[in-house]
Order: C-alpha cells, then sequence, then structure tokens
C-alpha cells in the first residue's frame, strides 16, 4: 500500500440481525461512506434463513457495486450469486474454495494471530488475509495480534491484508499506514447510529 493511499473498508454484518430492520442500515452505511465489500458473518446454522440473508443483502451490495461474500458457506455463495467467502480456518480451505468457486470468486481466509498461516493462504490461491483482534473482541480465541504483525506484513508480503476485531478510533489511526482494509462490524452495528460510529471511524483513518 502506497503512503498515498487509505486503507479500504470491509464491513462485516452482526453474527444475528433483523431482516425487516438491517438492510436499511446497511444500505445507511453505504451510501455515507465508500466501502469495499461485504461480509455475511451470521451465528446461525439455519441454511433458509442465512440464504433469506443473503439475499436480501446480496440486493443491497450489488445495488451499489459493492461485493458480499459469506462466512464459511461455499455452497451458498454459489446458491445465492455472492462474491466468494470468507474462511476462517486458514489457509486449510483455500484451495478446495478456489476450484469450486473459480477464478474470479472472492477467496478470503482469516488466520488469527499466525503470520505463517497467512503466507500459506496466500500460496493456496487467497485473495487476502484477515488478523485480529486487534483490540478488545471476542473474534477467534480473543488473544489479540502482535503490535508488530502488520507492520511486518505490510514489508514483506504484497497480498491484502484486513485488520479486524476490536477496533477503535486510536488503533485505526495506528494501523492505518500498514493494512489494505479495515474489517468493521460489531464496532459500529452496536451503537444506536452506525453511520455516525463509521464516520468517527473513518476520520481516524484521514487523521
Amino acid at each position: 500500500m502506497s503512503e498515498a493511499e487509505l486503507p479500504q473498508l470491509y464491513l462485516v454484518t452482526p453474527s444475528s440481525l433483523e431482516l425487516s430492520i438491517f438492510p436499511t442500515q446497511l444500505a445507511a452505511v453505504l451510501d455515507a461512506v465508500e466501502v469495499a465489500c461485504i461480509r455475511l458473518s451470521l451465528a446461525s446454522r439455519d441454511e433458509d434463513l442465512i440464504g433469506r440473508a443473503a439475499d436480501a443483502l446480496r440486493d443491497v451490495a450489488h445495488a451499489r457495486d459493492v461485493a458480499l461474500v459469506i462466512d464459511t458457506h461455499v455452497v451458498l455463495a454459489q446458491r445465492h450469486g455472492l462474491d466468494g467467502v470468507h474462511l476462517t480456518d486458514g489457509a486449510r480451505s483455500v484451495r478446495l474454495a478456489r476450484k469450486e468457486l473459480g477464478a474470479d470468486a472472492i477467496v478470503g481466509a482469516y488466520c488469527g494471530q499466525s503470520r505463517h498461516d497467512g503466507m500459506n493462504a496466500g500460496e493456496a490461491g487467497a485473495d487476502y488475509v484477515s488478523f485480529g483482534p486487534v483490540g478488545m473482541s471476542a473474534l477467534g480465541a480473543g488473544e489479540k495480534v502482535e503490535d508488530d504483525l502488520f507492520e511486518w506484513w505490510s514489508q514483506m508480503i504484497e497480498l491484502p491484508v484486513v485488520a479486524e476485531g476490536g477496533l477503535t478510533p486510536k488503533l485505526i489511526t495506528e494501523l492505518t499506514p500498514v493494512t489494505d482494509f479495515f474489517g468493521i462490524g460489531d464496532e459500529i452495528w452496536k451503537t444506536e447510529d452506525p453511520v455516525a460510529a463509521m464516520k468517527a471511524l473513518v476520520a481516524a483513518m484521514e487523521g
């Protein structure tokens, strides 16, 4: 990432959401700031529920030329016309997902705090890797990423990287020079005004 470029925004949905409300909230955020990608990340294992959410959010995202990927579910990504998949097991499923979804799909991999897993995911064909949590968060096992991981990655590895989990304005300011994307989810969805919360995080990124 060049010094002139700011990281892009990568939105992560809440683990549970109201389909009567959330698409409107999402649309408001997308209309307020420029977002590169959205990740549907539901805790539910109900494929019907996940599918209905995928359809609703796909319509909102694609109307604004924003990509929509889904956690783990390669089959649902295909079935519902999504742009790809976000894998949560490091590099282990990347080759299979790439084979199933094809060269044009987005395949991302969450690699916890492991630069080794990140490099393996890249070698297996991932389009990006994410590391986290960077702050106080229940993401993964909750163990925070080492402070120097993103700086090392930005200097040594060309594969785009996402910083996520427990982001604060202070962390965003610190990580802006060394990450390609910020994965933002509960940081805004758990507030009363997601648009205002997102704008505050963007302001921290812009310095």
